[in-house]
């Protein structure tokens, strides 16, 4: 299998957390997104998304980070971190869901405007107008989030799971992108739990 990825994308850090969980061997092939590499028509043609991480198994070419997560964890036998009882993977499925529809676009304006920018020549400086959005429309998930993890160790069944390794991806540029968690202490001692652990260690950057 060959992923293609980038080592600031949170996305990409969503299948290296897995991958690296499960001790399955990637081929990883690192995408030039400064340079454009991911609109080149060679790799569109694979991804048409023209993003990372884009996973190929074969003939299967399979982007969406969460769908590789999930792919990863069913070859690579991780019923630990993704379970296949039916109402115990929907738990962690609601999650994953829940990480794309509504925390991660809630990080996503501190990324894009004080970590992306610095990385793609050309972006500009962060607009402070964004970033006053994103500050007043981030509690809603943050509240939730940490109101399920003052009576909860993990998101998920008590144990890791894929759905706490999609969560916490986007949460490798907290510090740089100056996200303003510090009001919400079970995320923050969530978070800290999520990297002590060996494959958030073993993919940091």
């Amino acid at each position: 299998m060959r992923l293609y990825y980038h080592p600031l994308s949170s996305n990409s850090r969503r299948a290296l957390l897995t991958s690296t969980h499960l001790g399955l061997d990637l081929e990883k092939l690192r995408v030039d997104l400064s340079g454009g590499a991911q609109k080149a028509p060679e790799y569109v043609r694979l991804n048409p998304n023209g993003k990372v991480p884009l996973l190929v198994d074969g003939a299967l070419n399979l982007w969406e980070s969460c769908a590789i997560m999930q792919y990863l964890a069913d070859v690579g036998r991780g019923e630990d971190i993704y379970p296949r009882e039916v109402a115990a993977r929907a738990d962690v499925n609601r999650w994953l869901f829940w990480s794309a529809s509504h925390f991660a676009p809630a990080l996503a304006p501190f990324i894009r405007e004080r970590v992306s920018k610095r990385v793609v020549a050309g972006a500009g400086a962060p607009d402070p107008a964004e970033i006053a959005r994103a500050e007043a429309a981030l509690p809603a998930t943050a509240m939730l989030l940490d109101a399920h993890l003052a009576q909860n160790d993990w998101l998920a069944q008590q144990r890791l799971t894929l759905a706490d390794y999609a969560l916490a991806a986007p949460l490798m540029h907290l510090d740089a992108a100056q996200i303003p968690l510090g009001d919400y202490a079970h995320v923050l001692a969530w978070f800290a739990r999520i990297r002590a652990s060996k494959a958030w260690v073993e993919t940091n950057p």
